[in-house]
């Protein structure tokens, strides 16, 4: 990310992380499918939900940048500059991730009750807002919604909770009539200087949701995925604290994340021929 004045420039890179380490290779093209992804989305929104692009083609927009043109050519974009919402805004339809680890526990997630005897993967009665802090180092940590209100304030948090179902919502009908469902995904948000909130970052994208073919779904196992959970499964099965230096990932692994990334696109968007 690169202050720009009043606006800054994003550079979607290709490398990946889990457990919150960053792979020491990273997957060809990762970048420009989530920065395309997430064009997508906020096309697809637009005049429903104010957000922070402004131009992703940026060495368009600002003569500066023209030397690293082809650098940044199709992974970056230009965009507002807003103060971020310390909150990870999470929507969940389905009982998965730390999600299903807590159900196991005590019947909840982030504290709200959910009805016993629900199976791993299960789509729940609703879907839930679970707010999270957004930590500056190590892993974010799931809160109530009365916590988020205790840090942001009432109107905020109710409006914050109020856009990130909606959004999910609208996001989750489309992608299950391509094939796909989106089982949670988190936004971010950020304030202009007018006070208005703005969807920022990346939206909907395989580093931010998780996305299960259709198809092949079948609760009370865990499922088949077109996200990074493809990596965090192989690094489940190595002798790895899950603390840098993280290990380097296997020519297999880097290509079948690749491949899930790119069908994710494909699925999403109807665009079968941008990608090879």
């Amino acid at each position: 990310m690169y202050d720009l004045g009043e606006q800054l420039l994003i550079v979607a890179t290709d490398r990946i992380s889990a457990f919150d380490c960053v792979m020491p290779n990273g997957i060809p093209d990762k970048g420009k499918i989530l920065t395309a992804l997430s064009l997508f989305w906020f096309e697809k929104f637009a005049g429903q939900f104010e957000h922070h692009l402004i131009s992703a083609q940026p060495a368009e927009q600002r003569g500066e940048l023209r030397p690293w043109a082809q650098q940044i050519s199709d992974r970056s974009m230009l965009v507002k500059k807003a103060e971020v919402v310390p909150i990870e805004c999470v929507a969940r339809g389905y009982l998965a991730g730390s999600g299903w680890k807590e159900y196991q526990q005590s019947r909840t997630i982030c504290g709200i009750s959910l009805p016993s005897g629900l199976r791993q993967c299960d789509q729940l009665p609703q879907p839930l807002f679970t707010p999270a802090t957004k930590e500056e180092s190590g892993h974010d940590i799931n809160i109530s919604y009365q916590e988020m209100i205790s840090r942001v304030g009432e109107p905020t948090a109710k409006t914050l909770r109020d856009r990130t179902i909606d959004l999910y919502a609208r996001a989750a009908e489309h992608a299950r009539q391509r094939g796909v469902i989106i089982a949670d995904t988190k936004f971010e948000f950020g304030r202009l200087p007018d006070g208005t909130l703005i969807l920022i970052d990346e939206v909907l994208t395989p580093d931010s949701s998780r996305f299960w073919p259709a198809a092949q779904y079948a609760p009370g196992r865990d499922q088949e995925s077109f996200d990074k959970q493809f990596v965090r499964n192989y690094l489940e099965k190595l002798d790895w604290n899950k603390t840098p230096p993280a290990p380097a990932l296997p020519p297999q692994v880097v290509a079948g994340t690749r491949r899930r990334y790119i069908e994710a696109y494909e699925l999403l968007t109807g665009d079968q021929s941008r990608w090879k």
